[in-house]
């Protein structure tokens, strides 16, 4: 349809207004020219960094080409959404350390704790697209939590929503990291919001973190060797020689979070649902581990958490109690419980696990 009288730039006011009533930190809109992003992406691909997720590769420049994906898309509306809970008390950094140094508790990755962000965030974009068809008038597009081939920090970064770290991770000066990222592709032309300069200076506090070394150099990750890619988005054995460096991870890693400058002005989010659920956070590994499959599917309803399944919750624990063991935490009868596991995977890793019995 054609729009009379159409202000762009009052038009992205507007939804920004709406942004923030749906609980949105920020809205920013870019343009669909990504090119000068593919070759990056493509050096990665072929480096393998990608690992095992098989599905970037497959996608290729598809997810440079936002046009190409959704066609008649002419402009991106980037969203974020802080994810700390409100609870969350000062010096939180330093109370995630030390869990990290309490062997016998899992360690879930602070974005997990509550309810599942993609279903969070879907449901307000497609609100905040409402809001806008019903001003507008009809228009084309399709809402992405993290859900299709988006390069969605590029997007993030081109909108204003803040820079790309040194870890890869979007940084914004009065956010830091702990926000998620949704994306709009829409048919109308609007004006693209204003980039901001980086701001991470000769800082190399997150490489220094990476108890793998996944940061292989700034700006590049290799995903086979992070934590949160192993224990999420790897199926099958973790490689032993990373085994002991995951101490007691059992879902995703906050290190290079945890350890960047900027996330102490990260935000606190009023949404109720990233409430941290009780049994996510200090819950004790072997509590954990004896969980069945329908203990494990019943706590993790809604949860992102559930979409590892139960015979990689079991992995990734045993991992930890491994770890545990050789810490000097008996864990062992924990352990054995699971030796004759109907799955092949996760005997592998018991067996592992019992071995590291003194290995410390």
């Amino acid at each position: 349809m054609i729009r009379t009288h159409f202000d762009g730039n009052q038009w992205v006011s507007q939804i920004q207004a709406w942004g923030r009533e749906l609980g949105f930190s920020q809205i920013g809109v870019s343009g669909v020219d990504l090119s000068a992003a593919e070759p990056g992406l493509l050096a990665w691909l072929e480096q393998g960094f990608h690992g095992d997720m098989d599905y970037m590769a497959r996608h290729g420049t598809r997810r440079a080409r936002p046009a190409e994906l959704v066609s008649g898309t002419v402009s991106v509306l980037t969203a974020r959404m802080d994810y700390l809970p409100l609870a969350t008390p000062e010096g939180w950094q330093a109370l995630e350390w030390q869990r990290l140094e309490c062997p016998g508790e899992a360690v879930v990755s602070l974005y997990a704790r509550g309810r599942d962000y993609h279903r969070v965030l879907r449901q307000r974009l497609e609100h905040l697209s409402g809001r806008m068809a019903a001003a507008l008038g009809p228009f084309g597009h399709r809402v992405f939590t993290d859900s299709a081939p988006v390069l969605e920090a590029e997007l993030a970064v081109r909108s204003g929503q803040g820079w790309r770290g040194k870890h890869t991770l979007v940084l914004n000066r009065t956010g830091g990291s702990m926000f998620f990222l949704g994306e709009i592709y829409v048919d109308i032309a609007l004006p693209a919001t204003e980039a901001v300069s980086a701001h991470c200076g000769s800082c190399s506090a997150c490489i220094t973190a990476c108890p793998t070394q996944a940061i292989v150099a700034p700006y590049r990750l290799d995903a086979r060797r992070c934590i949160s890619y192993l224990t999420i988005e790897h199926a099958g054995p973790i490689p032993v020689e990373l085994r002991a460096l995951i101490g007691n991870r059992i879902y995703g890693c906050d290190d290079c979070q945890l350890a960047c400058p900027w996330n102490r002005f990260a935000q606190r989010s009023a949404l109720p649902d990233f409430a941290p659920r009780a049994a996510m956070t200090g819950s004790d590994l072997v509590a954990l581990f004896a969980w069945s499959e329908s203990e494990f599917l019943h706590a993790t309803e809604g949860s992102p958490i559930r979409r590892i399944g139960h015979e990689r919750w079991l992995r990734n624990l045993a991992v930890a109690l491994g770890n545990a063991l050789c810490a000097g935490h008996d864990v062992r009868s924990a352990l054995a419980q699971r030796a004759d596991d109907s799955s092949a995977l996760v005997r592998e890793h018991v067996a592992w696990a019992l071995a590291q019995d003194g290995a410390g």
